[in-house]
């Protein structure tokens, strides 16, 4: 008994020295992160005329939703470490290699959250703060702790949390809610489910495996491909809306139509294509998608000012 707790010991304290910050830094799905930041500084673009963003939005803002995200990683890293363990696809995380112990876990992911969100109190706006916090609290507790293990709709509820970027974006450039950033909101919102669930499609006998219904899992996987479909016909809609709605013009038109045909082939190959390697193909061109789609936003904002300046 004497040998096993001198071994445990011995293990933590290596775990304590052999971390490093790269390790750290992989605590908080940087990749992730990075995508949630592109998208809150596209609502701060928008919610702005061109080249005239407050300084303190861009820097502050961008810095506190990148920490505030980051945290939120790393506490869902933390409630998922033992699954984690058990998945090929997150066995090499930190925390279930033991390269992070638990309370380091925690002190990092507390102290990154807490600077983030007072740095949005301060520096930027309370409202955007707030919303920033209940965003953390909406992907980091509700649905890892409770949404992802209780339901296979667990994506579609918890994609609000991921959704929220660029409402926090605009907010922190105008102090106030807009309907133009709810639809920036809307829109993730409906890529988030045929977005993962290709990925649940590629590893759903792992989820099986650790007891987590997602959708392939507990009404297979055929039903899980008629939902990607769906949802995909409905996301072509809902991105057509920022045209409609005259927030964007006829390049953002053109380029999420051919955006838009991407997807629908890769949903309409993955429903009846047997090939096995189309669900991570149509989980990566989700990705490229969504960085499309914002990208295009971006770039039809500044199209008046190139315009001008070209002139």
């Amino acid at each position: 008994m004497g040998c096993v707790v001198v071994a445990e010991f011995v293990d933590a304290v290596e775990a304590r020295v052999s971390a490093t910050w790269r390790d750290y830094y992989e605590l908080t799905k940087p990749k992730v992160v990075a995508l949630l930041v592109f998208t809150a500084i596209v609502g701060m673009v928008l919610a702005a005329p061109p080249a005239q963003v407050p300084w303190n939005a861009l820097i502050f803002g961008s810095i506190g939703i990148a920490l505030a995200s980051a945290a939120a990683a790393a506490i869902n890293q933390m409630v998922d470490r033992q699954v984690d363990a058990r998945m090929a696809r997150t066995s090499g995380r930190p925390l279930p290699q033991g390269v992070i112990d638990t309370p380091h876990a925690v002190v990092f992911a507390g102290g990154i959250g807490l600077l983030g969100l007072g740095m949005l109190w301060w520096l930027v706006n309370p409202l955007t703060a707030w919303l920033t916090f209940l965003s953390l609290i909406g992907y980091a507790f509700i649905y890892t702790l409770y949404l992802k293990r209780a339901t296979p709709q667990n994506i579609v509820i918890g994609g609000a949390a991921g959704a929220a970027p660029p409402v926090l974006g605009w907010t922190a450039v105008t102090n106030s809610i807009d309907p133009h950033a709810l639809l920036l909101f809307l829109i993730i919102f409906v890529w988030t489910p045929p977005h993962f669930w290709a990925l649940a499609i590629h590893r759903r006998e792992e989820y099986a495996e650790v007891n987590i219904p997602m959708l392939p899992v507990t009404h297979g996987v055929v039903f899980t491909q008629v939902q990607i479909l769906l949802y995909t016909v409905l996301l072509v809609a809902v991105s057509l809306l920022p045209f409609a709605l005259q927030m964007a013009g006829m390049m953002y038109l053109v380029g999420v139509m051919a955006l838009n045909a991407g997807f629908l082939y890769y949903a309409i190959k993955l429903r009846w294509s047997a090939d096995a390697s189309i669900p991570m193909k149509a989980f990566g061109y989700s990705i490229t998608y969504l960085m499309g789609v914002f990208g295009l936003l971006l770039l039809d904002h500044y199209l008046p000012l190139v315009q001008l300046l070209w002139s």
